[in-house]
């Protein structure tokens, strides 16, 4: 029988970056799959291969370009292969990714998913075993899809969940703010909000497939707002979808950290006893060059207000070392802030200057020194660690709701979270996952917990 002309419809969507690129990473694989693309499990497998990414820190970026480069070995073997590169690092590199990486065949930035079926259509054709064909396809044409949509928040698209316990729901696009370090306004573009209707039907969707845990999702998600709806308002919906059970969200800005947010957060059983708060730094002036909005003693109010109604809750936050103009006084003040608040846990990061931001322009003068950066970020990174330590610590033996979310590392062993984010690992059953396990804390490796389940701890 002669080969057939029809090309395979596998595809498989390789994310790198935060939670918001989690989300569009589920959002892009539903795209595809409802316009008739199987979803590979991995890219040898595949024949669109997408590596949606990251464009916060320069390191993020090197990372991608070596996996492109690597996939381009994938391509040589296969060369109809389709190599894409979306997410923010192709809005921000935009024609320039494909003049740098000539074997990535499309680019296109967190507005154009709704597109990706036909932009993919147009660079699988023309098709066939013809000579001629043969001789265009050689012709590559390579496709970049840039354009900021201030309407497309993706509402009546339904994404391809990776997970049957925890649900990421995105409820808003793009950021209204200017932090000076950050390029997420210009790959994200403006604050787009959601209708609430159209999130609370997502929500009962997933509760009727069975799902107890939903993460609500935006730039800086407590600044949400639909005409007659607030943030507040909108969790406490959530809240009360049937068979939610937990409710989590991510990433609040601590402007927007209100007494009626704080309420909803202590007064909904559904809504964990947990809260990122990113700080980014511990100086008041370093705080005014980024345009944080917000002084220590500010920060500082608001997290004494949350811990006031909450007193279990657990805080994580950001911080960056070594933005420009950072003195040692400003970096030991981190330090300071870091000890008083008492993190659950950090992120750290030396600053990355990003191409387009405001921090970029800044006197040269004021850019700290790599050595100095890198001295930083270890010790900040050393007495983040402390304090998480000495937290954790303090907790074995506590008897913790554990949602079991996948086999750990070790046979035998399943591992979950408890509401407050803390991860356990304990003996138990892969049937377990999706399910709730009372485990009692045992040990601690300062990082992470290992437990025994109730049934077990009382035998």
């Amino acid at each position: 029988m002669p080969a057939t002309t029809t090309p395979r419809n596998r595809a498989y969507v390789e994310t790198y970056g935060c939670q918001m690129n989690i989300g569009d990473g589920e959002l892009m694989e539903g795209i595809l799959a409802a316009a008739g693309y199987e979803i590979a499990s991995c890219p040898e497998e595949a024949d669109v291969v997408l590596v949606n990414t990251c464009a916060i820190r320069e390191h993020a970026e090197r990372r991608v370009l070596g996996r492109v480069s690597q996939l381009n070995a994938l391509k040589k073997r296969r060369p109809d292969l389709v190599i894409g590169v979306t997410g923010c690092m192709a809005q921000r590199m935009g024609d320039g990714l494909l003049a740098r990486a000539p074997y990535v065949d499309l680019v296109m930035g967190p507005d154009g998913y709704r597109s990706l079926p036909d932009a993919l259509a147009r660079l699988r054709e023309p098709r066939g075993p013809s000579p001629a064909v043969r001789r265009r396809r050689r012709e590559r044409v390579q496709l970049a899809v840039l354009d900021i949509d201030i309407e497309e928040s993706y509402e009546g698209l339904a994404p391809r969940r990776g997970s049957d316990v925890n649900a990421w729901v995105t409820v808003q696009r793009g950021c209204n703010h200017r932090c000076t370090f950050c390029i997420v306004p210009y790959v994200r573009g403006p604050e787009k909000n959601r209708r609430p209707d159209e999130v609370l039907a997502e929500v009962a969707g997933l509760a009727a497939r069975g799902i107890t845990q939903v993460t609500l999702l935006g730039q800086t998600v407590n600044s949400y707002s639909h005409p007659g709806w607030s943030f507040p308002r909108l969790l406490r919906e959530v809240a009360h979808v049937p068979g939610i059970q937990r409710v989590r969200f991510t990433s609040p800005h601590p402007k927007d950290v209100t007494p009626a947010l704080v309420e909803v957060m202590a007064g909904e059983a559904a809504v964990c006893e947990q809260l990122h708060l990113p700080v980014q730094s511990g100086s008041d002036a370093v705080l005014r060059r980024m345009l944080r909005r917000y002084t220590v003693a500010g920060y500082l109010e608001k997290v004494a207000m949350v811990r006031d109604a909450i007193p279990e809750v657990a805080l994580s936050t950001d911080l960056i070392v070594a933005f420009p103009g950072e003195t040692e006084a400003d970096f030991e003040a981190t330090l300071d802030l870091v000890r008083h608040v008492g993190y659950d846990d950090a992120f750290t990061y030396r600053y990355s200057p990003r191409e387009g931001t405001p921090a970029t322009r800044l006197p040269a003068a004021s850019f700290v020194p790599h050595d100095v950066a890198q001295r930083r970020l270890e010790r900040l990174i050393d007495v983040a660690r402390d304090v998480q330590a000495r937290i954790n610590r303090s907790e074995v033996g506590r008897m913790e709701e554990v949602l079991v979310e996948r086999e750990a590392h070790g046979p035998g062993q399943v591992m979950g979270r408890t509401r407050r984010n803390k991860v356990v690992t304990f003996d138990g059953d892969p049937s377990w996952i999706g399910t709730y396990r009372s485990v009692r804390i045992e040990r601690t490796s300062g990082v992470t917990f290992t437990g025994r389940p109730a049934e077990a701890a009382s035998a």
